[in-house]
This record gives structure tokens, sequence and C-alpha cells, in this order.
């Protein structure tokens, strides 16, 4: 299970799965609809399973619950499936050739306005004689399940900016990022016709004590609650790190 998203209107949960990860392809990726039992909880398969081309690292509904957005980072892309009335999960929409999907995507989400969609683009970080890869964070148009390229937000061109993921103000003209690469938050300002600040408006450090982490640690997952006075964000041990923080 690579991720889990709600119905905005009926009791239906969205699952991307795979038996890839991190290290390994696979070869069974797909997107799956269930019902959800009001008194139980328990859950039924609703419809049939959509497969997907690879590996989903993250997806979402669109704000009416009429489209399934997929993030891939490997290779770095998306889809947009329809959803039927019914909720059940339909074909693939068609998109337009030449989509920006960066440099290894983490995440997808549509706009408050549902008008745009922003994809995360990770980048990575440099290895031996290998470069960095930038950053960015690439706002489409999103219009009848259609994804169009309207900016790419890049500071510094990208280098020194490893994004992850992102959450909108519940009611606020803020976007609230979490920079993986360089252990920090940034907060952007997203524009009544969806564009973002070009820069950070607001740049906070997740680490406690920024001159001496060991192992190195991660910005993950953000969250900001729908009363929107706090902005959670999870921060990562380096996967090789034992429960004291030595390396082997």
């Amino acid at each position: 299970m690579q991720y889990v998203w709600p119905h905005p209107k009926r009791p239906l949960v969205y699952v991307a799965s795979s038996n890839g990860g991190p290290g390994r392809t696979g070869d069974r990726h797909h997107l799956s609809a269930f019902g959800v039992a009001t008194n139980s909880g328990a859950l039924t398969a609703h419809g049939k399973p959509q497969a997907l081309p690879s590996r989903p690292i993250h997806f979402c509904l669109d704000r009416l619950g009429a489209y399934a957005l997929t993030a891939y980072n490997n290779p770095s892309m998306m889809t947009v499936h329809r959803l039927h009335e019914d909720g059940t999960i339909g074909a693939a929409v068609p998109q337009p050739a030449g989509l920006d999907a960066g440099i290894y995507a983490h995440q997808v989400l549509v706009t408050p306005s549902n008008r745009a969609a922003i994809l995360v683009a990770r980048g990575n970080d440099a290895a031996g004689d290998k470069p960095e890869d930038p950053g960015a964070l690439k706002l489409l148009g999103f219009a009848d399940g259609v994804l169009t390229n309207r900016a790419s937000i890049a500071p510094g061109g990208g280098y020194g900016f490893g994004p992850r993921h992102l959450d909108f103000h519940p009611s606020k003209p803020f976007v609230f990022v979490s920079i993986e690469r360089q252990n920090q938050l940034q907060v952007f300002g997203l524009g009544p016709d969806d564009a973002l600040t070009p820069e950070p408006l607001f740049v906070a450090s997740t680490l406690a004590d920024p001159a001496h982490v060991k192992p190195r640690q991660l910005a993950g997952g953000i969250h900001v609650p729908p009363n929107g006075r706090l902005v959670s964000v999870s921060n990562r041990s380096h996967p090789l790190a034992d429960f004291n923080g030595q390396m082997p």
C-alpha cells in the first residue's frame, strides 16, 4: 500500500498499491476503490482496480471527487483517472505531450480552487560523480481532467531546494512545503489565479540543532488541520540508523 485518499462526498476510500519499493521496480501497480461500511468501517471492493504504469508514490482526488491524480517518481510522471458517478474508477484521461513532471516527483495536490494542481518534484542530492538534480514545484493547469504546464517554482534554480510534500492553509493564501533534502519548512503565497510566489515568504528549520545532526534527518509529510492554527511536519531519521541514532 502506497497511499490512501477518501472520497469528498461518498463513503469510499481509494488506495494506490504496488509490489515495488525503494530499490525494486515491481510489476504490479494498481489504483483501487473500496466502500466503507457506516457502522463497522469494513471495506469492500468497489468496482475493478485500474492498472498503473509504475509504482505510485502519491495520489489525490480533486476537490469534487471526479478525478484521481497520481504521481510517480521513477520515471517522474503523472496520470489522471476519471471517476464515474458511482465512484468507481474509470480509464486514464489522455494528457498532452511534454507535461513537465520535474525530477523525482513525490506528491501531487489539487489547489483549493480546483483549477490547478501542484506536483512536488524533490530532485536528488549529489552523489559521487553525479551532480545534484534540482527540485521544483510544478504548477499545472487542471480542467476536465487534463493537466497543462503553467509554471515551475524553483528558488535558486532548484539547487539547494528539495521539496517533498505540501499542504494548503484552509482559509488563507498560503502553501506550506516540507523541504526534505534541506530539512526546512517553507511557506509560499498562493494568488487568486493559483500562481505561486517565486520565492518563499518564510523559512524555518525542522531541526532542533542543525549544526549537530547525526544521523542525517529528512523532512517528510506535512499537514495543516481544518482550523489552520498549526502546521505538523514529520522528520525522519536516516533509514540505516538504529534506535539510538547510530549508523551501522
